[in-house]
């Protein structure tokens, strides 16, 4: 099956159609793929401890007081533009339906009632802390939580890049990240698997 080329200034519908078609047509490739397995795994573990590490700190409510009661968030319109297909697809892979639809047109495509409908969120997404949260929360938890979300990036980078690896060789693409093979997993980091 031939999936056509998507670009990050695609429309995020043809992102989103873009992820599930590949979805469809290879996740058995990647879900017999070990370091695929590993990394979906490992992403699993760093959001959960990142997002629990949000919630015991007080980010999260603060979030929600602001969507609810100030008329929005720092989730406005526009921020979906920022994620690939490629995050998208990891999203399907670790079993996140992606929406249709955008709930609210002054807000992402992607955030819901209850935050955001993804697992895996782009580095902004991630990182991203506004000056109510800076000014209430103490900086030492904060950078406890960032600490967490640097393990989460880390994970959803090295997880990317697998994914990238395993499409366009079932693609028949070059791998355009090596050095004709000569570089080596620890040169993409720690748990990386070179096909």
């Amino acid at each position: 099956m031939s999936i056509h080329e998507i670009f990050l200034s695609s429309p995020i519908e043809e992102k989103i159609v873009w992820a599930e078609t590949s979805y469809q047509a290879f996740k058995d490739h990647f879900l017999k793929d070990k370091a695929v397995l590993d990394g979906l795994e490992e992403v699993k573990n760093a959001i959960y401890v990142s997002r629990r590490k949000m919630r015991e700190i007080g980010i999260a409510g603060i979030c929600t007081e602001c969507e609810e009661q100030e008329g929005g968030s720092c989730c406005g319109a526009g921020l979906e533009n920022r994620f690939d297909g490629w995050l998208l697809l990891i999203n399907l892979l670790l079993d996140q339906e992606l929406p249709r639809t955008r709930r609210d047109e002054k807000s992402c495509f992607f955030l819901g009632e209850a935050g955001c409908l993804l697992y895996a969120r782009h580095v902004i997404c991630i990182n991203y802390l506004c000056k109510k949260i800076t000014r209430r929360v103490d900086p030492k938890k904060i950078n406890s939580l960032q600490e967490k979300e640097g393990q989460e990036v880390k994970h959803l980078f090295l997880l990317n890049e697998r994914v990238k690896r395993v499409l366009k060789a079932l693609m028949g693409e070059p791998d355009r990240l090596s050095d004709n093979g000569k570089r080596t997993a620890r040169d993409l980091g720690q748990g990386c698997r070179i096909l």
